[in-house]
């Protein structure tokens, strides 16, 4: 019985010598904390966490998980590029959504609705950016003013045939001022400048001088105003303004004023446009006033119509009116052709541009002078 019990406790110990020998050779590092911290990590839950604690406690580097693997091809990664494709598309149509050719041009070229929103700051065309040939009947050589020391004491032999360089410009300086509850339309305010000169290119005999250039800056706040009309039209905004007009000479050649106007805008389908402008001037003291009575000879009040014939052809009149003498004001009748179209497919913003002018203010310097022009030129529009 001995001989056996000496025996097995021989074997015994043998076989814990082996299993310790085979233990140290499996674990290159012995953790520190002994048993105590391989129980903690054995207590661990979740197979990553669990797998990481061993990790740590062996000195060997940490296994890759889903999140430091790459990404295969073809799959999230690919998702992932086409998802920040079409975002980018999506920014890119959203700015550019006041030319977008679905909705009307009186929305487009007002923003009137959240569609058509290009969001505030961004240089916008006003007036078409011109540039024209003119020839005329009259051409104001020694412009002349009711009021004193507003008369040229010289003559200046200017030519009839001229050319006009229009320059205009805005920006919408904020919106949704009145309208901010509603989820499809958008008020708006701007502010615009237009440059209008007269240029005697055809005169070298005079150093081809400008004639005469008049300056327009103006505030402009547009509320969108839906509502159907009569014969299937429909009113799409209405608003009001400020500008001032001057020539920016001296005198006796200096020639200003000031109004505040009401406005309104009205559509049929895509074909027709109508907008009607009524202003008041704003009074100047005698000493100040280089045009008494500008607004019985230029006009109280603008009707403009444009009628789209076609996709290349637009027809234009614009009537100015002093609402008291039936001889003053003006009439304006245009012709705009379409060049060319856009990589889109949609017209082109380059016309060819004719107009024939009749009566007074085709300049400021000749707001009591009466004068039929024709002229022929490029024009650029916004919409």
């Amino acid at each position: 019985m001995s001989t056996f019990n000496s025996n097995s406790l021989a074997l015994t110990a043998l076989l814990l010598s082996i299993g310790n020998a085979f233990a140290q050779k499996s674990s290159p590092v012995q953790a520190p904390e002994g048993d105590t911290a391989l129980q903690m990590c054995a207590a661990i839950t979740g197979n990553a966490a669990r797998l990481e604690c061993y990790d740590q406690r062996a000195g060997r580097p940490p296994a890759p998980t889903a999140l430091s693997m790459p990404e295969p091809v073809g799959t999230a990664a690919t998702t992932d590029a086409a998802t920040r494709a079409e975002n980018t598309s999506t920014e890119i149509a959203r700015t550019d959504a006041c030319h977008d050719g679905q909705y009307s041009a009186l929305s487009r070229f007002w923003e009137l609705e959240n569609g058509t929103d290009c969001g505030t700051f961004r240089i916008r065309g006003y007036r078409p950016l011109s540039f024209s040939f003119v020839g005329s009947d009259a051409v104001n050589r020694q412009p002349s003013s009711n009021a004193e020391g507003r008369t040229a004491t010289s003559f200046v032999n200017y030519n009839h045939n001229e050319t006009r360089l229009q320059l205009s410009m805005r920006t919408k300086v904020a919106q949704g001022l009145l309208t901010a509850g509603d989820a499809a339309q958008k008020d708006s305010l701007w502010v615009a400048y237009s440059q209008q000169s007269y240029w005697q290119l055809f005169s070298g005999d005079i150093s081809r001088p400008f004639r005469t250039t008049d300056h327009e800056p103006e505030v402009i706040y547009v509320y969108p105003t839906d509502a159907q009309l009569p014969f299937d039209w429909r009113l799409r905004y209405t608003g009001a303004g400020l500008v001032h007009q001057s020539n920016g000479q001296a005198l006796p050649l200096s020639r200003s004023w000031n109004r505040v106007y009401l406005m309104a805008g009205a559509e049929l389908d895509k074909r027709w446009m109508v907008q009607a402008r009524l202003w008041k001037r704003l009074s100047e003291n005698a000493g100040s006033d280089d045009n008494p009575g500008i607004e019985n000879t230029i006009g109280r009040g603008e009707l403009k119509t444009l009628w789209n014939f076609n996709q290349q052809h637009s027809f234009g009149l614009t009537w100015l009116t002093s609402l008291r003498q039936h001889s003053n004001g003006s009439t304006r009748l245009e012709w705009l052709r379409t060049l060319g179209s856009r990589d889109d497919g949609g017209k082109s913003n380059l016309r060819l541009h004719t107009q024939i002018f009749t009566g007074y203010g085709d300049s400021l310097i000749d707001y009591n002078h009466k004068r039929t022009v024709v002229s022929v030129g490029l024009s650029l529009l916004d919409f």
